[in-house]
């Protein structure tokens, strides 16, 4: 394996002047996207490089569940300084997996107590909640009807809350103006139509399983509500009302339930947010030119990515390859 097995560690620091242009310069969804898919390829790479780790640090525990084969010099010469790295490797990956798992387990539990809340108003896209506190959020789908009805007004109903639901208080929509509430409810369909509780997820998890990724779940929390922004500003068709709703919803309900549940008054700041909104509406484009700074740094980092898928891909390999001769030596 040699120093490829660390390389999928660190590389991710290739993603960081992305994430700073990508906020900036890119069409907000294509930020989103790029940067999403960035942060879950190289989290993925680097776990799997800490188990590779975790394999040859084991083998030299007293005493450890590994077939006693796994232990030959052989092995351990794949990997340099083996008998540091590999220890380390072993808190670090329990590290990773006991803080990826609590995420997804608050991440479900915030999801479940949301949907409990819902529990026996009617199946419409929209839930308004009779609650003074303002907030407003979009719920991706997975709730379960208790109904076993198979009418035509139950099957639509399901498949609305499998699609998601916008649910809003009473508290919000009275400190809102008309305009300012189609603003808000074009913003949180926005969320559901593009699935952004997944990419926040993808970033958030990838976060913690790799510390020089969290430029990168910054990067996405802002570039998710600021493409909510745009599709709002394009359906209720006033960038004005748009930013206005932004602010007073902010001054009303300034924290967002929970980090991977998108919402009007989410990641900022916004100042910013209002910012873009006063200026016209950004092109949007598949990839960056190249011959731009945040073209440039897009390159790097999908050639970080890269480099990680391959350097992760040749270590499992190696190692395989390794583990299988010794265990059955010619």
């Amino acid at each position: 394996m040699g120093v490829f097995v660390f390389l999928p560690l660190v590389l991710p620091l290739t993603a960081w002047p992305v994430a700073r242009l990508a906020e900036q310069r890119l069409h907000p969804r294509t930020a989103t996207r790029l940067l999403a898919a960035l942060a879950g390829v190289s989290a993925v790479c680097s776990t799997l490089c800490l188990g590779l780790l975790v394999i040859v640090g084991t083998a030299q525990l007293p005493g450890n569940p590994l077939p006693d084969s796994w232990s030959d010099p052989d092995v351990r010469a794949a990997v340099p300084y083996d008998e540091i790295a590999g220890r380390a490797a072993i808190p670090a990956l329990l590290a990773v997996l006991v803080s990826c798992g609590l995420a997804a387990w608050r991440q479900e539990r915030t999801r479940r107590r949301a949907v409990a809340a819902l529990a026996g108003l009617p199946p419409t896209p929209v839930a308004v909640l009779p609650d003074r506190t303002p907030y407003a959020y979009a719920l991706p789908g997975g709730s379960r009807s208790g109904s076993a009805s198979g009418s035509r007004s139950g099957c639509a109903g399901r498949r609305r809350r499998r699609s998601g639901r916008v649910v809003v208080s009473t508290g919000m929509l009275d400190g809102l103006a008309s305009a300012e509430r189609r603003a808000l409810f074009a913003h949180e369909r926005a969320h559901l139509a593009g699935r952004h509780h997944r990419h926040l997820l993808t970033v958030h998890l990838a976060a913690r399983a790799n510390p020089f990724l969290r430029p990168l779940r910054t990067a996405v929390s802002y570039t998710a509500e600021r493409w909510a922004d745009e599709e709002a500003a394009a359906e209720v068709g006033s960038r004005r009302a748009v930013a206005r709703a932004i602010g007073t919803a902010a001054l009303l309900a300034p924290r967002t339930p929970a980090a991977t549940l998108p919402a009007l008054t989410g990641a900022g700041p916004v100042p910013r947010r209002v910012a873009a909104l006063m200026r016209p509406a950004p092109v949007g484009r598949a990839w960056p030119p190249v011959g731009t700074a945040v073209g440039l740094a897009a390159w790097g980092a999908a050639f970080g990515a890269t480099v990680s898928a391959l350097s992760s891909a040749n270590s499992a390999v190696t190692l395989f390859l390794v583990l299988r001769g010794v265990a059955s030596p010619v």
